[in-house]
């Protein structure tokens, strides 16, 4: 009965499920997109490697702190390449400590084969391809004495070597950056996409030589380091944090004029800022559902008036008060909880379209779609049980006099 007295007022039943599924797909659409991230960043922001941890000038992520925040960090001094081979000369806890650092380049070429978009020129020693979490599929590694002789040898990511090689094997073959020969000597394996982007799309030469042809005065590296196991880390740490204000002369009351930027560090400070984003996004939705809610109280309380003299026929025949408390409470309950199906579907299909974006896997978050539902049945309780009690309480008598 509550069905068919609602199909009855198509428009504006339809208007009223339009309230509650804006509010729902509001809030279903934001938390699937964020638990899509999530879900990403989980399985892809182990950038740095296990029990690793990187000294920069600047901080991997700058979410807020206004040009105040950017002119501190830009004042700081470099982190230059004595510092460097200081710090992996006195450091005693890490398993290494090595160097990295890049720039963007597209003038890459073999022969008349050129790349057709820019690749990321990195310069790095002998633990460049750890630090980048890849292994040589093809060739072999960077050397000690590539990196003390300036050699011009080149390692090569997958994506530069479809293009570059397509139907040769490149090892032994020479490239020229920026006009300069470099003999290929190894190729990595491909890893994918993450966040969307290319990890394969890159050109390793030796530390030495890119800081002899492409740095300029704004070059400051990044020293990864890495412990010998998650017991030793904190350790590794406060040894590095140590000597790097010592070799850096920071004097004792002053803080760090450098930053140490760790996987564990990046996943927090992405977690506060999608917290913030929830926060937001349930604030939202709260307004937007107590919109709707007042929208489905005054459409039962028109509903009432406009069915007074069935609520008569139907007590005078035998319904007593609670049938038809019941019956219009499931008529709120009914339109609350299908707006609240449409909102959930919509959201999730909404929310999935950053994963296609960014080429991740979808995601379902049953838990805040069940959040979504029972909300639901919350506001068409509340907001139904008023009209309802009032029809209950109609006289029977006064109800079939009503024309």
């Amino acid at each position: 009965m509550a069905v068919e007295a609602i199909r009855q007022n198509k428009l504006r039943s339809i208007l009223t499920l339009l309230g509650i599924s804006i509010g729902v797909f509001s809030v279903i659409g934001v938390m699937t997109a964020i638990r899509t991230l999530e879900v990403s960043i989980d399985s892809q922001l182990d950038i740095f490697g296990t029990n690793t941890f990187v000294v920069k000038k600047w901080p991997s992520i700058m979410i807020s702190g206004g040009h105040g925040g950017r002119k501190k960090y830009r004042e700081r001094k470099n982190i230059d390449f004595f510092q460097f081979e200081e710090l992996k000369r006195r450091a005693t806890f890490p398993l290494r400590v090595s160097v990295i650092d890049g720039t963007d380049e597209r003038n890459i070429r073999y022969k008349d084969k050129q790349l057709k978009r820019t690749a990321e020129l990195q310069g790095a020693d002998e633990w460049g391809l750890r630090s980048r979490n890849t292994f040589i599929l093809s060739g072999r590694n960077f050397m000690e004495d590539d990196v003390r002789f300036f050699r011009n040898v080149t390692i090569l990511g997958p994506d530069v070597v479809d293009i570059l090689f397509p139907f040769e094997d490149p090892i032994g073959k020479r490239i020229q950056i920026k006009g300069l020969d470099y003999t290929v000597v190894g190729i990595t394996e491909r890893k994918g996409q993450a966040f969307g982007q290319s990890q394969d799309n890159y050109v390793l030469i030796p530390i030495s030589v890119y800081l002899q042809r492409f740095s300029n005065r704004w070059t400051s590296l990044g020293i990864t380091v890495e412990a010998v196991s998650a017991t030793m880390y904190d350790k590794t740490v406060d040894e590095v944090i140590g000597l790097m204000r010592t070799i850096r002369k920071v004097p004792p009351e002053d803080e760090n004029d450098f930053e140490i930027s760790s996987n564990e560090e990046l996943a927090n400070t992405l977690a506060g800022f999608t917290g913030g984003i929830k926060l937001f996004a349930g604030a939202v939705s709260v307004i937007a559902l107590f919109v709707a809610g007042i929208g489905i109280m005054n459409i039962m309380l028109v509903s009432v008036s406009e069915r007074i003299k069935e609520i008569g026929i139907r007590k005078a025949i035998g319904a007593n008060r609670n049938d038809i408390l019941t019956q219009f409470l499931m008529e709120a309950i009914f339109l609350s909880q299908f707006g609240g199906v449409v909102g959930v579907i919509l959201g999730i299909l909404g929310g999935n379209l950053v994963a296609v974006f960014l080429n991740v896997s979808t995601t379902i978050p049953f838990d805040w779609a069940f959040y979504g539902m029972a909300i639901c049945s919350l506001v068409g309780i509340s907001f139904g049980i008023y009209p309802a009690w009032r029809a209950a309480n109609l006289d029977p008598i006064e109800s079939l006099r009503y024309d």
